[in-house]
């Protein structure tokens, strides 16, 4: 299979290692972005899982479909009850001793020795090689699971009628309640303009590299394997959940679609689909590495449209202008910043037409440039403004996203009730 492959290729480069920093594949932008978007959005559906298993006086059982080498544990557990105050402890919503069993599934030997050797002394872990493009990889003797969870583009692998068997798997193996969590990349991704389809044409699959894992100098390689992956927007994601709820005669309620990554995704620094992409996942990366400046000019975006798609073209159009005001504003604040006064000379005035959130944004820029100019320790810019002005960029996405596939990744939570 091309793409056991080509990921057993990118985890022998050790770029799969749990290195972080300005690249590979647990870059920064992978932890405090998209791996955090994701945890705020499951943190709800989380959360009442948790308090029904509580109410029972049972724990709760995970299945993860495409584990990988574990990733998907580390981002359920890592899951915050709250935004924890200054003075508070952190709280997750799934504590260790809530936890029955996870067990992972994986096609991919390499990473489930990986896996295995991460969370080697964890006796609540279970990892297998299987293969589910043939339907749910569980024994009819097997307890229902709780969360049957996916992540980073799994069920991109896969056409629509595979998906479709999964999921009304899923639905009847669920008791009377559970959550599926999907991931899917997104139709309409400024990463792969030149993929755009208008009208979308049904199970368009891209010719994917994992080639971001590798040097730019290595990009071109012809070495590097390619494997088909599913493009989908919001209204074949709702067919394909519609028909599994069919087929399983079981209720699937949409309990949010979200996009993740639009504008920092894998492939806008490669470039492979789209020339025009400015290399931003790097740049954005940087604004959280400690003692590191950022260039802040190289975080300004240029859309380029492309004719035919004015919906999408409006979208990206008013999402950069946005993005782009955050950082022209941050520059500002920095450019007029006086030492000596520790203040703000002459701060820039915010449009009344702003929306209220990219006003907030805005006020919390200000207030923390001039706070912590005084600050006399380590670089107060490459150690606090620059994180705060990443997670401000973060909020715009989670603020303007719609859920209908303009990011790299497209996650849905669903809900069986029966």
């Amino acid at each position: 299979m091309t793409e056991k492959k080509a990921y057993t290729d990118a985890y022998r480069t050790g770029r799969y290692e749990k290195v972080t920093g300005l690249e590979g594949k647990y870059d920064n932008v992978r932890r405090f972005w998209e791996d955090d978007i994701t945890r705020i959005f499951l943190r709800p559906f989380l959360r009442k899982m948790v308090e029904r298993k509580q109410g029972r006086l049972e724990r709760l059982r995970i299945l993860d479909l495409g584990c990988g080498s574990g990733d998907g544990y580390e981002l359920l557990m890592d899951v915050t009850d709250r935004d924890p105050g200054i003075y508070e402890h952190q709280v997750n919503v799934i504590s260790p001793e809530i936890l029955s069993l996870y067990v992972g599934i994986d096609i991919n030997p390499s990473l489930l020795r990986q896996a295995e050797d991460i969370f080697s002394g964890n006796d609540k872990m279970v990892f297998m090689q299987e293969n589910f493009s043939k339907g749910l990889p569980v024994k009819d003797s097997e307890p229902p699971f709780d969360i049957y969870f996916t992540s980073y583009g799994t069920l991109a692998h896969n056409t629509d009628e595979i998906t479709i068997n999964i999921l009304a798997d899923i639905a009847q193996h669920v008791k009377d309640y559970g959550l599926i969590i999907c991931d899917w990349l997104g139709r309409y991704s400024y990463e792969w303009q030149d993929l755009w389809e208008a009208p979308a044409q049904e199970e368009t699959f891209m010719d994917y590299k994992i080639s971001y894992i590798f040097p730019e100098e290595e990009r071109n390689n012809s070495e590097i394997d390619s494997f088909p992956l599913r493009l989908l927007c919001k209204d074949e994601v709702m067919k394909i959940v519609k028909e599994a709820s069919r087929k399983a005669g079981v209720k699937i309620t949409t309990g949010v679609l979200f996009d993740r990554s639009i504008f920092v995704g894998r492939h806008m620094d490669t470039c492979d689909y789209n020339c025009n992409c400015p290399k931003m996942r790097r740049a954005v990366s940087s604004l959280f590495e400690w003692n590191l400046r950022t260039d802040l000019q190289t975080l300004l975006l240029d859309y380029i449209p492309k004719q035919g798609f004015d919906q999408l073209n409006s979208f990206f159009e008013t999402y950069s202008l946005s993005w782009n005001a955050l950082i022209k504003y941050a520059i500002q604040l920095l450019s007029n910043y006086d030492g000596k006064t520790q203040k703000v000379k002459d701060a820039p005035k915010v449009p009344s037409y702003y929306p209220d959130f990219l006003k907030e944004l805005l006020a919390i820029l200000y207030q923390v440039i001039e706070g912590a100019g005084s600050v006399p320790w380590g670089d107060p810019r490459a150690n606090i403004i620059e994180p705060i002005l990443g997670y401000a960029l973060r909020s715009l996405e989670m603020n303007m996203q719609s859920g209908y596939g303009y990011g790299h990744g497209l996650v849905g939570v669903f809900e069986v009730k029966k």
